[in-house]
């Protein structure tokens, strides 16, 4: 059986915005302008709760954030921004989306929660493939 190969070369200045804007895009989503206090209230946190570990809390958030970043663009290669973009969103929703759901249904989470933490996830995957899928073009 032939095995077919892609050329692509990941543009690290990509990954790194595309794992910036993730990171970003979650300050503001989970900041009290937008989402912040439900969500807090949601997951039975206090502001004490949220204090704890925060260095830790984000530099491993971010590290994530760019291997989501260095995956998604080694797996979308060279396949421009649109299609990057769309990929990311179908990412966000079919995959990310669809396990979160499964784990929420499981756990008994309410369909709020489930709402706030997969569309930050959908709409972070769908920026990030824009990035990655701009700079790889």
């Amino acid at each position: 059986m032939e095995h077919a190969s892609q050329e692509f070369a990941i543009s690290y200045l990509g990954v790194f915005l595309a794992a910036l804007s993730s990171f970003l895009l979650g300050g503001l989503w989970y900041s009290p302008m937008l989402f912040g206090k439900k969500w807090q209230t949601l997951n039975a946190l206090n502001d004490d709760d949220l204090k704890q570990g925060t260095g830790r809390v984000f530099l491993v958030s971010f590290l994530l954030q760019l291997l989501a970043a260095m995956v998604l663009g080694a797996f979308l290669g060279k396949s421009g921004f649109i299609f990057s973009m769309e990929a990311g969103l179908m990412i966000g929703v079919a995959w990310v989306g669809a396990a979160m759901g499964t784990t929420y249904l499981f756990e008994r989470k309410s369909l709020k929660l489930f709402m706030i933490n997969a569309g930050y996830h959908v709409l972070a995957f769908t920026i990030m493939g824009g990035i990655v899928g701009a700079f790889q073009a």
